[in-house]
Order: structure tokens, then sequence, then C-alpha cells
């Protein structure tokens, strides 16, 4: 089991959204590369960076800020996730060091770019983020409502050859309620991907019961980020609880 610190970047800021509502952030710092520095201090092995500008409308706004990431943690692994909707962008991001690719609306959109994707990097090094509300999955920084449910979207990334997904729960996400665990059993006892759990994880109490979750297979990770800014978890006691649990 693997803790993931989350960084958000909205217009080159560390941001939290609340559901995913752009309109409803919190900026958490203004150099988000000292947030990640920090986050490699106390132990944590990979960080999750969501770039929201790329993800909303791809944009590239990010990308300076990105690379400062990159270059200021180098002994961390980052996946980046927010944006990358075609090979030229995909390339760019493995240039500058980004270790794994999260991929989001162009896997709804385009199946295509996903298996060329799969081919460039592996499965080892991409993720899907399969984000839904109710049930639905949404896309483009989850602004857009498609007329997919989650489970009939992830037997489509098994049938693609994708190994690992990101699910999150918008619902949850951002507001420290805890984490859906009924949609992760549900995944777990119904499919072989590797899953990392995001949003709504709230506390020490919240990962113990991901870790717990009675199911089929465990949960590979969890990515988490507004209970750490807000104090709500440690996350040297976090990677500590978690680092022996399989």
């Amino acid at each position: 089991m693997i803790i993931i610190p989350a960084v958000d970047i909205l217009d080159n800021e560390a941001v939290r959204l609340y559901k995913g509502d752009y309109s409803q952030k919190t900026v958490y710092s203004k150099e988000p590369w000292e947030l990640v520095k920090g986050f490699e201090k106390v132990g944590a092995s990979l960080i999750h960076v969501v770039d929201l500008n790329g993800a909303r409308n791809g944009s590239r706004i990010n990308e300076t800020t990105i690379k400062k990431i990159r270059s200021f943690a180098p002994n961390v692994k980052i996946q980046l996730g927010g944006g990358i909707r075609d090979m030229e962008r995909l390339k760019f991001y493995e240039e500058i060091g980004i270790d794994r690719f999260i991929i989001g609306t162009a896997a709804v959109l385009d199946p295509d770019f996903i298996q060329e994707a799969l081919q460039f990097v592996g499965p080892d090094r991409l993720l899907v983020s399969v984000d839904a509300m109710d049930g639905i999955v949404k896309i483009s920084g989850w602004e857009e409502k498609t007329k997919l449910h989650y489970i009939e979207f992830l037997k489509q990334l098994e049938k693609l050859g994708v190994e690992q997904i990101v699910f999150t729960d918008i619902s949850v996400d951002g507001t420290l309620q805890g984490p859906n665990l009924e949609s992760y059993r549900e995944i777990l006892n119904q499919f072989s991907f590797r899953v990392f759990a995001s949003g709504g994880i709230s506390s020490i109490k919240d990962i113990l019961a991901l870790t717990t979750l009675k199911a089929k297979r465990a949960l590979s990770g969890m990515i988490t980020g507004k209970a750490i800014y807000e104090g709500k978890i440690d996350l040297k006691e976090a990677i500590e609880k978690t680092q022996n649990v399989n």
C-alpha cells in the first residue's frame, strides 16, 4: 500500500477544489515545487500532480511549474495527469522526466490514443483516471458529463489492456467526508486493475478503512491532498502506518 500526496495545479498555484468546482478553490501554495520537496522529505516516494488547467481545456499554462516540480524533487517519482490527450503531450512529459502518466478525458473520447500510449510507455507507467458523479463518468476537468456508467467504462478499459486506474467519486472529493468504500469494493471484486483510491480521504481512520476493505483484492494505493494541507493527516505517520500493508 502506498500513500500518494496530491498537488493540484491551477494557474501555476497549488490549490484544492471542492467537488471539482473551479469556482470553489483554496490556494495552498504559490510555489508548488516547495510542497513536493516537503513531501519528499517526510518519506513520500510518489507524488500525484494534476494540471487542472490542462484537464479543463487542454491549456499548457502550467508546464513551467511542472518542469520546476520535476527539477526540485529529482529523487521522488511523479505521476502526472491533466491535459494528456495526444502523443505529442505525452512525449513532452516523458522527455522532462515524468515517471507515470494519467489519462482521463482522452480515455473516453479517443481509445486509439490509449492503445498507442500503452505501447509507448507500457501498462506499468500508464493509469486511467475514472472520475464519476452519481455513477456517471465526467470528463474535461469534471465539467462535462458523459452517458457512461463507470462500470461500463472499466469494462472498455479492461479490453484495451489498461492495468491501472485512479478512481474518484467526485461527490466526496475535497469534502473531507471520507471515501466511497462501496465503489472501491465493487471495482476490486469485479476487475483485476491495480486501483488507486482518490477523493474524500480525511483521516488516518479513513486510510485504515481502505487498507482493511473486505474485497477479493486490495487497493494498490491511495491519494490524498486536502487532508494533508489542513493538518488532518500527518503524511509521515500515514506512510509509516501503511508501508507494510500489502
